[in-house]
């Protein structure tokens, strides 16, 4: 897809015309994406819905610099890659504990647990292995683990990711694959991740 046929785009151009509309517009389809990808990183709901306001002030400020060179989400999820890296290098970050109440994680997990067929100790199985691979995603270096969810997750293009996180297609690439490596050591599997 072309970038002049991209609808987000378009909606992009138009709030630096001053459409707010337009911005609402993105704002209501992305949200609920940046705050899962947040929520990844800083492991709060809370912290990761501030995080993702955040980051609409922030594309709301810089809608002037906005360029229509990549795909909108591209630039946004550069936004919101910056600004999670930025919140887990804080020294306060590893200080904040999360007092919401748990909620429904990323669809991997909603998934595996909402199966009604599945009897009470598969679910329970089920719940442990989300922790575990939770657990060993949380464990990854911040840019890996930004890689590797921008492309599994979120479904980027090893170029898409390379402009998000502002690196080479063969840095992403690397990261991805150390990120695969130190998770199949963690979760002692060589299955495909």
């Amino acid at each position: 897809m072309s970038t002049s046929a991209d609808p987000d785009v378009l909606l992009m151009l138009a709030v630096q015309r001053g459409d707010d509309d337009a911005f609402d517009r993105l704002f209501e389809k992305h949200v609920a994406a940046v705050v899962r990808f947040a929520r990844q990183f800083v492991k709060s709901q809370a912290r990761a819905e501030e995080l993702a306001q955040d980051v609409f002030m922030q594309v709301y400020r810089n809608r002037s610099n906005y360029r229509p060179t990549a795909k909108f989400t591209t630039w946004l999820y550069r936004i919101a890659t910056n600004a999670c890296l930025s919140e887990v290098r804080r020294p306060e970050h590893k200080l904040r504990v999360d007092l919401d109440t748990p909620t429904r994680e990323v669809s991997m997990e909603t998934a595996m647990l909402d199966n009604p067929d599945q009897s009470a100790e598969d679910a329970l199985l089920s719940r442990e292995a989300v922790g575990t691979i939770r657990r060993a995603l949380e464990g990854l270096p911040p840019q890996q683990r930004a890689a590797l969810l921008l492309a599994r997750v979120e479904g980027m293009s090893y170029e898409e990711v390379a402009e998000t996180i502002t690196c080479s297609v063969s840095a992403v690439k690397s990261l991805i694959h150390r990120a695969t490596l130190t998770l199949r050591n963690k979760l002692g599997s060589g299955g495909e991740l």
